[in-house]
């Protein structure tokens, strides 16, 4: 999934078109590493995300907001200061690399025309957002890189402002047959890691495109090309420069058996048909257009797949972030309690052997008589069995000692067994129940919802409660999906959820589904008055009950379901522990693409 200087190039083509003129009218940042600009147009406005994460850079255009944090971070102060009601002059790329520059004129304190730039380098972990003056010098930025961090440039208030030339690539754009030949000739690679290994903005998946157009194999050696496939690659390559000079883009998402592979700014005709889409939901209902085989789907706009395809992603990867401190305490615990019923377990085995040692007093007591003085063993009829068995025997005891010193043994172990068996039960008690807050946390999309996952956190013990605070107010909801028939079908993303769900939303003749045997949400289908379920919806229940359970990533994950009558809480059971005793099962895998979500 490259995030290439041809995608990016794309972004800037769209950015002219739609910000070049307007007005900055709010400037947010709801993340440490996050712009949200807002900027007004006659057309109305528009809004431009920019994100600086070291995992998912971005920078696209939405329709979405994000709320802010009450206090505003300096970077965004400053930004404030300097460009609030600044106007947007002009947006370019320097080459095909992986930066914007967002030109701003705005008049200072003096009433002075100034101007601004705002550089984007959406370059991996080196991400970052860059204010510079119009004399190139670095006002500041998002992430203040020193010396001490990296040798090749600092990025510090005060210091000038350069692109760090650290792979000693060619300018796709500029590039002429002869070097284009020489820089391939010379490098003893496949010729697609030679291509993106030399030229700027050029993605492993691009210049693979290149050599599928050319009618090359990209996985030969340079050395294997003679004259005539050097000439049919690069006329191909300069197809692809005119596109972008013309900016004759096709944004396009790859799918290979019904999931993204890729995506480009230019076609990816590896990959086959192409039907047309502008929203993400057309793109889920593509993604059954060609069964398993591999086709691409086109978007109206590089912002508008961006957004789709990386909506969730990043979310994903905020919300994980925000909650590595519930994980870690989740996982500690974990690991604590499964140590402590491992060692249980084996201690459990180890009573195995206290029946024999009751049959052994027992046998010493009715045929020890027949026991020889000093004797090391002896051999008796287990009335039991009617087997002969051997008795060890201690030389220096009597048979009725023996026979004492079995009762012992076994009264010891029986105790232990019965102490064991109950504390094996709480302990995998407590592992079910942290591995079901483990899931809740794999599923938790917004900070509401950890919320909730960290009062039952806290309720259950593994957090301590400041004193003096009270029970959040809880404000995260269920998931709400309708499925192809119309019925409404509700997803539990938490124990506390679950618990509502099944016990006091749902009614009896409610349909409920979930995982077998693992942690996950509790499904409720509402049936309205419907007298019968289709089979359809049944199924669609059953596959968010699998995507939504710790086997999510199986083939197959088998569901349990049944009518919510016949589910019952025992006494004083966990947050989302239930009982039930008949049920339907069924076996299906947890592709939910084609389900509509309900947003509320």
């Amino acid at each position: 999934m490259a995030f290439d200087g041809v995608t990016i190039a794309n972004v800037v083509s769209e950015l002219k078109k739609e910000l070049i003129g307007g007005r900055l009218y709010k400037i947010a940042q709801p993340e440490e590493d996050e712009l949200l600009l807002t900027i007004k147009q006659p057309t109305g406005q528009k809004r431009l995300f920019i994100s600086a994460g070291a995992s998912l850079p971005l920078i696209y255009l939405t329709e979405n907001n994000k709320p802010s944090p009450m206090t505003a971070p300096n970077f965004c102060m400053l930004l404030r200061k300097h460009l609030q009601n600044g106007r947007i002059t002009d947006i370019s790329q320097p080459g095909l690399e992986r930066i914007v520059h967002i030109q701003v004129e705005h008049l200072d304190e003096m009433g002075d025309l100034r101007h601004k730039t705002l550089v984007i380098e959406i370059m991996g972990k080196h991400s970052n957002i860059i204010f510079c003056n119009d004399d190139n010098m670095i006002i500041d930025s998002i992430k203040r890189v020193s010396a001490a961090v990296s040798s090749v440039r600092e990025v510090l208030p005060g210091k000038p402002y350069f692109v760090a030339q650290t792979q000693n690539k060619l300018d796709a754009l500029t590039a002429g047959y002869g070097e284009f030949r020489e820089t391939l000739s010379s490098k003893p690679q496949p010729v697609f890691k030679a291509l993106y290994g030399s030229f700027t903005g050029i993605s492993p998946i691009l210049a693979q495109e290149l050599c599928y157009e050319s009618g090359i194999d990209g996985e030969q050696p340079t050395a294997a090309l003679g004259e005539s496939e050097y000439q049919a690659l690069f006329r191909v390559f300069s197809q692809m420069i005119s596109a972008i000079r013309e900016e004759r883009f096709v944004p396009n998402i790859a799918y290979t058996s019904g999931k993204p592979a890729e995506f480009s700014a230019l076609p990816l005709t590896m990959y086959g048909y192409t039907p047309s889409c502008s929203s993400a939901v057309n793109a889920a209902e593509y993604k059954h257009y060609s069964g398993t085989g591999d086709y691409t789907v086109t978007f109206d706009s590089m912002s508008s797949l961006l957004e789709s395809y990386y909506a969730e992603k990043n979310t994903i990867t905020r919300i994980r972030q925000k909650s590595s401190d519930l994980r870690r305490i989740v996982q500690t615990a974990l690991e604590r309690n499964v140590k402590k019923y491992d060692l249980q377990m084996r201690q459990m085995k180890d009573t195995e052997k206290r029946d024999t040692y009751r049959i052994y007093g027992e046998l010493l007591n009715t045929y020890g008589y027949s026991a020889q003085p000093g004797a090391k063993s002896l051999e008796a009829l287990n009335y039991y069995t009617n087997e002969t068995v051997t008795i060890p025997l201690d030389p220096t005891l009597s048979a009725t000692e023996n026979a004492k010193k079995y009762f012992d043994k076994y009264g010891k172990l029986k105790r232990t067994y019965e102490a064991l068996s109950q504390l094996t039960e709480e302990v995998k008690a407590e592992i079910d129940h942290l591995e079901s807050i483990s899931t809740a946390l794999d599923i938790a999309l917004h900070e509401e919802d950890l919320a909730e996952i960290k009062e039952e956190l806290t309720e259950s013990g593994y957090i301590r409660r400041k004193g003096g605070t009270k029970k959040q107010k809880i404000t995260s909801k269920p998931f709400h999906y309708i499925s192809s028939d119309g019925f409404h079908m509700y997803v539990g993303k938490n124990n506390y959820q679950n618990d509502e769900l099944t016990f006091k939303f749902a009614t009896g003749n409610d349909w409920w589904f979930h995982a077998k045997k693992m942690p996950g949400s509790h499904v409720i289908v509402k049936p309205g008055n419907a007298e019968e379920l289709p089979d359809r919806t049944f199924e669609e229940a059953a596959r968010l009950a699998a995507y939504y359970s710790k086997g999510r990533d199986q083939e197959k994950v088998e569901i349990d379901y049944i009518q919510k009558k016949h589910v019952k809480k025992p006494a004083g059971a966990k947050p989302g522990f239930v009982v039930y005793y008949t049920n339907f099962s069924m076996a299906i895998d947890s592709d939910i693409s084609g389900i509509k979500q309900v947003t509320e």
